[in-house]
């Protein structure tokens, strides 16, 4: 190899570094943010699971659950598209493209918004009584199905964000704002003593302050970054091939997510009722804090991994994948050694001794969301290669087996057969989606030097339940147990970080520096 090609090829290794590093930097500003509004969102849950009734609750989330489904049918995966072509348009000058592909997915998400708006109002009669049976729960619908365009919209305005590489404009909007206008409401409707109409009234209104504002955000960076400079209405070239070919495939995977997140309710609700409904969606939030840390890494991670596609630096994308995918498991053990290991106490000290029996479903689908979160962004970097036939085949596959399962388990053992139907759906994904990964990419199954992080966590968390189960320890001691065992995984795996080098500033402080060994 002559010296020029072996400085090309260091100079491209140095940089597909840098682009890791930089993923792994703005995705942990993204993380300080999320676990600077955890304890808000927290305590928000927690103020209306134990302000409001059984029934209440389950109405409340029966409706928002509804609202979910809702916002993934109007989105069309249209946000996918945004995070993997605009990069590519931006790195190739296309941005007649690129603005084309802006206005279509916008006009795309509002266009089936209304539509979806007006079939629930225009079934409101239908809906009571043959897929619910709780009037409350469809009054609750009627006026949260407000939050179907809103939640589009935040997704997609947050994609934006993502790939301008703007996380201090996600940072605010998602862990501060967002937070603090739910946090208003709910203080409003326990001090105000509200009812469940007045909570969401309150959600539909902060949602629609929030898009307003970062709409406004949107605006000026795009006109920092010179690319409203570039949009003329004449050259809009919409690439709705690339696009919805893209996309329409990929709906098979969203199938998936209405399944694993919104069957299981619409079954319980018709099958149990309000009630059982409440009980297994009041652990998912903190069954889903497991994807806390995946979740503030994803949206850097699509367009960076997207831009090292467009370059051909496969060997990039396999060293960005495997080192944020050891980030993911290790920051996220602390949530669960807490969801998992610690359940039982953890749930009757949040929610109180009325959901005492969630527990068992808290740790079921903790296993399954950390196991998905552990595992690193299989499912993304398919994507990002285009690997789109694996993906509908497995999703819908998964799909099917989530249903029978649920059909099978929910009106026999309700809210735990709903708990083992979609954490083992979750599980069989997820390492379908590694297999492929090895199949499609030649990114490896698993690296061998990874193989001591994973099996300290599994050690960890086993010796955290088999204290809880043969001592039964106060809860304080269980916390002050979880946080050694997570800083001595933090200490064993402080290589496989490389930590020093993504935060070379955090050097100066010597707790940073004893734990990680510089």
């Amino acid at each position: 190899m002559s010296m020029g090609a072996s400085s090309d090829t260091g100079a491209a290794g140095s940089k597909a570094q840098e682009t890791t590093r930089k993923q792994i930097r703005g995705s942990s500003l993204l993380l300080v943010g999320r676990f600077l509004s955890l304890g808000i969102n927290f305590g928000i849950q927690i103020l209306i699971v134990r302000y409001l009734s059984k029934a209440d609750y389950g109405a409340f989330a029966y409706a928002l659950s509804i609202v979910s489904l809702g916002a993934s049918i109007v989105t069309f995966g249209l946000d996918r598209s945004i995070t993997r072509f605009i990069p590519i348009y931006e790195e190739d000058g296309e941005y007649d493209k690129l603005w084309g592909t802006i206005v279509m997915v916008l006009g795309t998400i509002l266009s089936l918004s209304f539509a979806i708006v007006l079939l629930v109002y225009g079934l409101q009669g239908w809906l009571d009584g043959t897929l619910v049976s709780d009037r409350q729960a469809v009054s609750l619908l009627l006026i949260m199905i407000f939050l179907t365009p809103i939640q589009a919209l935040d997704g997609l305005l947050m994609g934006m964000f993502a790939v301008f590489s703007k996380p201090r404009a996600i940072f605010f909007r998602r862990n501060v704002l967002a937070p603090a206008l739910r946090l208003t409401v709910v203080l409003l409707l326990v001090l105000g003593e509200a009812d469940v109409e007045f909570l969401a009234a309150g959600y539909v209104a902060a949602g629609a302050i929030g898009i307003g504002l970062y709409g406004v955000m949107l605006f000026r960076t795009l006109r920092q970054d010179g690319l409203l400079d570039r949009f003329h209405v004449g050259q809009v070239k919409m690439p709705a091939g690339e696009v919805f070919g893209f996309t329409v495939p990929l709906l098979a995977s969203d199938l998936l997510y209405v399944a694993v997140n919104t069957s299981d309710v619409l079954l319980l609700g018709h099958y149990r009722g309000s009630v059982e409904v409440g009980e297994l969606r009041v652990v998912w939030p903190a069954a889903q804090f497991n994807q806390l840390v995946m979740g503030s890494f994803t949206l850097l991670f699509t367009p960076m991994a997207a831009r090292l596609f467009a370059r051909k630096d496969f060997k990039g994308i396999s060293d960005l994948y495997w080192q944020t995918a050891i980030w993911i498991a290790v920051l996220s053990f602390p949530i669960f050694a807490l969801t998992f290991s610690l359940a039982q106490p953890l749930t009757s000290t949040l929610y109180g001794a009325r959901y005492e029996d969630s527990a068992t479903y808290l740790s079921l689908l903790s296993l399954a969301y950390y196991f998905n979160a552990a595992l690193g962004f299989n499912g993304l970097t398919l994507k990002v290669f285009g690997k789109v036939r694996f993906i509908v085949v497995i999703s819908i596959l998964a799909a099917i087996v989530n249903l029978g399962l649920n059909f099978l388990l929910i009106p026999r053992y309700g809210a735990l057969g709903a708990a083992i139907g979609t954490a083992s759906t979750l599980i069989a994904h997820n390492i379908l989606k590694q297999v492929g990964l090895r199949m499609g990419t030649g990114i490896s199954l698993f690296q061998r030097r990874d193989a001591p992080v994973y099996l300290e966590i599994a050690a960890g968390a086993s010796f955290l339940l088999i204290v809880h189960v043969l001592f039964a320890p106060p809860f304080a001691i269980g916390l002050v147990l979880a946080a050694a065992v997570s800083l001595a995984i933090i200490a064993l795996n402080r290589k496989a970080l490389r930590a020093a080098h993504t935060f070379p500033e955090l050097t100066r402080f010597r707790l940073f520096r004893f734990i990680m060994g510089e």
